[in-house]
């Protein structure tokens, strides 16, 4: 071996270059500097307005279920109302019907074949009011009270029918009580049908109406449960009246055109719970309590009997409005002396004189009516 070749040899293991894999553990290698902060998550906006958008929905649901619960309600009401409106019509054509009976009970002049020839009519037309009746179609919850109208509507046909045929079949009795006792026990139909009518009726749906949060008037403006008193006095239920009565149409009692009196006047008028006479000629101090009422007492001066006779009591007031209030005298026998009451007044004016007036209406052929009103100076004062 020669010293060159040495020379060369060596030269070939110091010119060596880096091996590649020196070369790629250096190219990376981190370089090392100042570090960010990290970044927040990008998604954040879609989500809040997803959220958004469930939120929004939410309320939509919310608003519809409260729509459709109103647009419940509002037709629940309506339901109600328009079958009360129905029962008004009927109840008040029923109640119209009673009050010609009386009529033609107690007027004068009437023969007893008039009598029978009406009764039957109102006897008719009290039939086509239980089939009016029947047409309606009560809410659900009602249904038992629906069925309880139309028996008190019936027991009025049965009654009116009924007292057609005590008069046919008394007409040859001569002893005026008996046929009274016939006819009372006819006339009790018709009271028992009042009293089915408030009692399973008017009462039970009233309670119904409450539950349900019916409440206000009827379509018609009238109350949402109506009022149907047939009988206009429960007297002329007794036989002593029905006495009276088939001796007047029979020709026992006289008639305004032969001389007959017929008239009534004002007996008193007293407050209670105190029990104080008003005085007509004098200023009356008057204690106001919260149950403070008047009653009026009426005498039938007069040879006849008498029926629905108004009583009207106003309160006239100086330094406000009038309150006035009115009572009905359903039934009242010769000499016979009646009282109704008024309560339930709002507020008075206390200190300043009032004039409290009572006013009895003149009968059909009363002559003499200077003694059927009072006027009562007042000054109401505090218990």
């Amino acid at each position: 071996m020669s010293e060159h070749d040495t020379d060369i040899d060596f030269d070939f293991f110091e010119d060596e270059p880096p091996t590649q894999e020196a070369s790629r553990t250096e190219r990376v290698a981190p370089r090392r500097g100042p570090q960010r902060p990290p970044r927040g998550p990008t998604n954040l906006t879609p989500l809040l307005r997803l959220i958004g958008l469930i939120a929004f929905a939410i309320l939509i649901v919310v608003l519809l279920v409260l729509w459709v619960q109103s647009c419940q309600e509002a037709s629940k009401e309506k339901t109600y109302k328009s079958y009360m409106t129905n029962v008004s019509d009927v109840t008040g054509s029923s109640q119209q019907i009673g009050r010609q009976l009386s009529q033609a009970m107690l007027a004068q002049g009437l023969k007893e074949a008039q009598v029978e020839q009406r009764i039957a009519g109102l006897a008719r037309q009290q039939q086509l009011d239980v089939q009016r009746a029947r047409e309606i179609t009560p809410p659900g919850t009602l249904r038992d009270e629906h069925n309880a109208l139309i028996q008190s509507l019936q027991y009025r046909v049965s009654g009116l029918t009924g007292l057609v045929g005590a008069l046919a079949a008394t007409k040859s009795v001569r002893d005026a009580t008996r046929a009274g006792t016939v006819l009372a026990g006819q006339m009790q139909r018709l009271l028992a049908s009042d009293v089915i009518y408030d009692d399973s009726f008017k009462d039970p749906s009233a309670a119904v109406l409450k539950r349900q949060g019916v409440t206000g008037t009827n379509e018609n403006g009238g109350p949402l449960v109506p009022d149907s008193n047939f009988l206009q006095s429960a007297d002329l239920v007794t036989p002593d009246a029905m006495a009276t009565v088939i001796a007047r149409i029979r020709g026992g009692s006289v008639s305004p055109s032969q001389g007959g009196l017929r008239g009534t006047n004002l007996v008193s008028t007293k407050v209670f719970p105190q029990a104080q006479e008003l005085s007509t000629t004098t200023t009356n101090t008057v204690t106001v309590r919260t149950n403070m009422t008047f009653q009026v007492t009426v005498e039938n001066s007069g040879d006849s009997q008498e029926a629905n006779i108004p009583v009207t009591l106003t309160i006239q007031q100086a330094n406000g409005p009038d309150i006035k209030k009115t009572a009905r005298i359903g039934f009242i026998s010769p000499d016979e002396q009646k009282t109704v009451s008024f309560s339930g007044f709002p507020a008075v004016n206390f200190g300043s004189t009032a004039t409290v007036k009572v006013e009895v209406q003149p009968v059909q052929g009363e002559t003499k009516t200077d003694n059927n009103s009072a006027d009562y100076s007042v000054i109401f004062s505090v218990a």
